[in-house]
């Protein structure tokens, strides 16, 4: 363990010498606003602005991307290719340079997000197993410079993984397994009949510690968020019947079981069967969650699960906590800061393009 450690810290020095000793003075302005978006001729770009609307960089990139993963200390960050892609894209946050095009190993495809563990060091991917279509593996891969290799794989113990965050103690990882097989390069379901989603907990070596699921097989579990407290939100995306009602948000508590997050029957009726993302503010302990199909935005508060908002938001896509509350991202129309500090949660416009945001934001 000692000499892992001390391969880890100077992998990790080498790095940051690259960088010019970014770690040591990180850039003190507003947080830099990264996610994917398209043109208007469908091109797709990895973008990153600050709040202001100022740009940072657009850069083109071939396959569309889903979430964006900032490495924990250094000017990085994967825009992780949307299912059914083959490429995700390492890039410098100072200037968009694109230095690695990450492409998964034969018979292999990401599903859109990843995390970096907290030395930085290392980075995983929820991929999809081809040669047994829906199978679950997390890509494990390792930051040699401004390069990630891939190291090994682990099972996700479920189907169709989407997801994955940590854990607070940033040694155990969260899976929301989608229960979906899909094949290749397809986003056609194949097994809507005998679905299996799940909500699984993981050691870092793979090691399974709990695998839940709720009880209507046909709710995709999706999207995460998690408190620093460990409290474990998930948003679904339902495949049955549009008049079935189905929980489409569920949280696990520290100590508790896996089970649906009371809300009112209108906010889940207007979701449409589908969320996107989900953010938590852990300070003013709020939960966040975009519905595009239903174009809405809506905040509870976590622990009362009281609601706070319910606002129409054309084609609402990504969101992410700020001081103030959640910047949100839009398809369509602007992206707009809910100041959520005072007893009325008020929304202002940003200055920032209109439009054509994909699915999530993260803010670096």
């Amino acid at each position: 363990m000692q000499r892992r450690a001390f391969l880890g810290l100077g992998g990790a020095l080498l790095a940051a010498s690259a960088f010019g000793g970014w770690t040591l003075i990180q850039h003190a302005a507003q947080p830099l606003l990264l996610s994917a978006r398209d043109d208007a001729d469908g091109k797709h770009y990895a973008v990153g602005y600050r709040l202001d609307g100022s740009k940072v960089f657009a850069t083109a990139v071939n396959e569309r991307c889903h979430d964006v993963v900032p490495h924990p200390s250094l000017p990085l960050a994967v825009f992780v290719g949307r299912r059914p892609s083959t490429e995700s894209y390492l890039l410098d946050l100072r200037d968009g340079r694109l230095l690695q095009t990450l492409n998964s190993p034969a018979q292999r495809h990401f599903y859109g997000h990843g995390i970096f563990h907290k030395s930085g060091e290392w980075f995983y991917t929820t991929e999809n197993d081809t040669a047994e279509p829906g199978r679950g593996v997390l890509g494990v891969y390792r930051l040699d410079g401004q390069q990630l290799l891939r190291s090994s794989e682990l099972s996700s113990h479920g189907v169709g993984p989407h997801q994955l965050l940590w854990m607070p103690d940033g040694e155990t990882i969260v899976v929301a397994n989608g229960g979906i097989r899909s094949e290749a390069d397809s986003r056609a379901a194949m097994n809507l009949d005998a679905m299996e989603p799940s909500l699984v907990l993981l050691k870092r070596d793979g090691t399974l510690l709990s695998k839940e699921q709720l009880p209507e097989r046909m709710n995709s579990v999706r999207h995460l968020a998690v408190a620093s407290d460990g409290t474990i939100v998930s948003g679904q995306q339902y495949e049955g019947d549009p008049g079935d009602s189905a929980p489409m948000l569920a949280i696990k508590r520290p100590g508790q079981a896996f089970q649906p997050f009371p809300i009112a029957d209108a906010q889940r009726q207007v979701m449409n069967q589908y969320t996107a993302s989900l953010a938590i503010h852990n300070e003013l302990r709020l939960l966040a969650l975009t519905a595009p199909r239903g174009n809405r935005f809506l905040v509870w508060d976590l622990d009362s699960a009281q609601l706070r908002l319910d606002v129409p938001l054309p084609d609402c896509a990504g969101v992410g906590a700020v001081a103030d509350g959640f910047v949100v991202s839009s398809g369509q129309g602007r992206c707009r800061l809910y100041d959520c500090r005072g007893e009325h949660i008020v929304a202002q416009p940003l200055e920032l393009p209109a439009g054509l945001w994909d699915n999530h934001l993260r803010l670096a």
